[in-house]
């Protein structure tokens, strides 16, 4: 006994549904509320600020948080990568990991602490301060130069006293 197979009826158009949303505009998207988010525009901000600093010490393969990480060991020799780390905020694993990277570039060295032996100090390196320095120019001349420009002595100041403030949130 053949088994009877029904056929497949072809797909029909389904009609316009009336609460569809209407076709896409061109030109830039709405933002809605978070235009009016402290935490949307800080994080935007960041986003732009960022990519400029790592335009403008392009040359120099640094990336902010390795910045940041050979100023602190310039202003705080000896001290050791649990104090650095935790000062910029950055995870002990990753921390790790970018120190790794800074001395595999010889920006760097860790040395076993003589009062800790489960502790490691980190120290800058000549090169470092060399490249640090290198870094700290470029960064003034253009990068925070272009900031300057854009928001003048007085909302500089201002800005940072802000910022000041919303750290310790």
């Amino acid at each position: 006994m053949a088994a009877s197979r029904a056929a497949t009826p072809a797909p029909r158009a389904q009609p316009a549904r009336k609460d569809a949303a209407p076709a896409a505009e061109s030109g830039p998207l709405q933002l809605g509320e978070l235009s009016e988010l402290l935490g949307y525009q800080f994080k935007r901000t960041q986003l732009r600020i960022f990519e400029d600093f790592i335009r403008c010490v392009a040359s120099l393969q640094l990336t902010p948080a390795q910045f940041s990480v050979l100023v602190l060991l310039e202003k705080n020799p000896g001290r050791n990568q649990t104090e650095i780390a935790s000062t910029l905020g950055i995870l002990r694993p990753n921390f790790v990991s970018m120190l790794d990277g800074l001395e595999s570039r010889e920006l760097c060295e860790r040395i076993r602490s003589p009062h800790d032996r489960r502790s490691h100090q980190v120290m800058l390196t000549d090169k470092g301060r060399s490249i640090l320095a290198r870094a700290k120019r470029l960064v003034a001349a253009k990068h925070e130069a272009r900031l300057n420009a854009l928001l003048g002595d007085a909302d500089r100041a201002a800005l940072l006293r802000i910022l000041d403030k919303l750290s310790a949130f």
